[in-house]
């Protein structure tokens, strides 16, 4: 029932009792619903994410100074010392922690082949409470060159926090 208060030409005033449609109670229903849904979203959570985010950026920081610093193995704490890490680039699947740092220590063996890493663009997603992507550029500068491409990162929250668990990184042409 909706209740209706009027007032006539003379001044009297007095209420109407209308009976609500069936489909107008049931819209104004799931109305009301979806929008205590959607705003329930506890404020812990929302900064848990919020936390998360920032984490994530740090250990990638972390990443970037580490590199700049010509620190291949503290480079390396960004990622999950696990043997299910993967890295994927130049068409090859890398796994393990080990396999990955044996790669970068190849591939980057001596400062001038380093560079200095720049990170940006970064776009990181909250999957859930413990596992998140990150998407971003990154650059490296040379004496000789600046190779540059993109990566996505599989980020998983573990008892050290959050590492890297998935890597695909894809040089520019």
């Amino acid at each position: 029932m909706i209740q209706q208060r009027y007032i006539s030409a003379s001044g009297k005033t007095g209420v109407i009792h209308r009976a609500v449609p069936a489909p107008f109670t049931s819209a104004l229903i799931v109305f009301v619903l979806i929008s205590w849904s959607v705003s329930a979203a506890p404020a812990g959570e929302k900064q848990d994410r919020v936390n998360a985010v920032a984490q994530i950026r740090s250990v990638l920081r972390a990443q970037q100074d580490a590199w700049n610093r010509g620190g291949i193995d503290a480079f390396m704490n960004g990622y999950a010392h696990s043997r299910s890490t993967i890295f994927v680039s130049e068409d090859t699947v890398r796994r393990g922690w080990e396999t990955v740092r044996a790669r970068y220590r190849k591939k980057y063996s001596d400062r001038a082949k380093m560079g200095l890493l720049t990170f940006s663009d970064l776009e990181i997603t909250t999957l859930s409470s413990d596992a998140a992507v990150a998407l971003g550029r990154w650059k490296l500068k040379r004496a000789q060159d600046q190779p540059h491409g993109r990566f996505t990162l599989i980020f998983r929250r573990l008892p050290e926090g959050w590492r890297i668990v998935h890597d695909h990184t894809s040089a520019a042409k």
